[in-house]
């Protein structure tokens, strides 16, 4: 998701340029890899049947299939902070970055927060906040594709409540949204809604967000971004 897209082109097309990586012929077009930046992140693998599939599944759970228990469960298995706990595909599957600032602010919960600290009546705002978020994204979504090919695809959409709003107003309170920088990513939030008012935007916490996000690389690679 961060530099990967699919383009669907006519049928044989050819790849042009250092970003066009691979190209998969169809008898009404072919399906064209393209990476964009100097990282190389992108990867194909070639894999048979179901149990090849499972070789891959990270294990996280489905939140359209569990419930607040499993949900709870899942995201306890280690004291982690909420955003981390969120976006590991080996805890919850389909999140992601952009999503995980959506239900945080949708639960009104800080993403520093750790995953032991939460209290009954918040995990009932949590995995309702989650459920609600990725329902109403995923429908939009796929309303909005119905008509062809996806080629605009982004992580930052201007309806969202604050991923990638930092230094606008909170859609709820008005509020300025903030951001903490770490790693390759950021997380926006709104200090009047989601922390006490307290500014989060510091160094030792963006430590600890990249501190975490590198202990899910060392373990299992670098984290899914299934951001649809």
């Amino acid at each position: 998701m961060i530099a990967g897209r699919l383009h669907w082109r006519p049928p044989k097309a050819k790849l042009a340029g250092r970003q066009s990586l691979a190209a998969f012929d169809f008898p009404s077009g072919s399906l064209v890899l393209t990476e964009a930046g100097t990282k190389h992140r992108a990867s194909l693998y070639v894999l048979t049947g179901e149990q090849g599939l499972r070789s891959v599944d990270p294990g996280g759970i489905d939140i359209f299939t569990s419930d607040l228990s499993s949900f709870r469960e899942a995201l306890t298995a280690e004291n982690r902070t909420l955003k981390r706990a969120l976006t590991d595909p080996r805890l919850v599957s389909g999140i992601g970055n952009a999503y995980s600032d959506e239900i945080l602010h949708a639960a009104q919960l800080s993403p520093i927060t750790l995953t032991h600290k939460l209290e009954p009546h918040e995990w009932e705002r949590l995995f309702a906040a989650t459920r609600h978020t990725l329902e109403f994204w995923t429908d939009r979504l796929r309303s909005e594709t119905e008509s062809g090919f996806p080629e605009m695809v982004t992580a930052f959409r201007k309806d969202m409540a604050v991923h990638g709003r930092y230094g606008e107003p909170c859609l709820r309170c008005g509020e300025k949204i903030q951001r903490i920088r770490y790693a390759d990513n950021e997380t926006n939030y709104c200090a009047r809604c989601q922390t006490g008012e307290k500014v989060l935007a510091d160094r030792s916490l963006s430590r600890l967000l990249r501190s975490d996000c590198n202990r899910i690389s060392e373990m299992y690679g670098p984290p899914l971004r299934p951001e649809m």
